[in-house]
């Protein structure tokens, strides 16, 4: 493989990897999480999108059932509720980096360049931020919070796809793993 063909590979994937999210959390570092293993989800005052509720709620019953935790709607270690936000984010700019390499006879050389698109017209994409609280039943405190995010231009089977991989990100990170 050539150098320039590596540098290029390289650039790409740094800059994929600068436009991924990644979800954060906060915790009570006084708190044993490892005494955890049974949840009940609390459902949010009616929100005015049902459909993005429901994916919520069943991706976190999903994803705490898959991580091994049980439903346990009467004697459960916590419970597990969210919110959930959606705001317009004008689309990108298109900003792009190019880097190219080339030989003329016996000599080469590399080169980097930029262009900028501006979009035209008034498109807006959709950013649904999704926060998800962790609550311990018997003092009625937050122990946990995570949150994430994710672009959206439309809902169905994206959205929902979207959703579940937002929430499985998020969870990734409960119980905190102390180091």
């Amino acid at each position: 493989m050539k150098v320039s063909t590596l540098i290029a590979a390289c650039v790409s994937i740094v800059l994929l990897s600068a436009c991924a999210s990644k979800p954060k959390s906060d915790y009570d570092t006084e708190f044993d999480f490892s005494q955890l293993h049974s949840f009940a989800p609390f459902s949010p005052a009616q929100s005015n999108d049902p459909l993005s509720s429901t994916r919520i709620e069943e991706s976190i019953t999903s994803s705490l059932l898959q991580q091994g935790f049980v439903l346990d709607r009467n004697q459960a270690d916590f419970t597990v509720t969210y919110s959930f936000q959606v705001e317009d984010k004008p689309k990108d700019s298109g900003v792009s980096i190019g880097l190219g390499t080339g030989t003329w006879g016996s000599s080469g050389g590399v080169s980097i360049g930029t262009s900028v698109g501006v979009p035209i017209g008034s498109d807006t994409a959709k950013i649904q931020t999704i926060q998800i609280d962790i609550i311990n039943p018997k003092t009625n405190r937050l122990i946990w919070r995570g949150t994430d995010k994710f672009n959206f231009d439309a809902g169905g089977e994206e959205k929902v796809a979207d959703t579940r991989a937002t929430v499985a990100k998020i969870l990734a990170l409960f119980p905190p793993h102390k180091q």
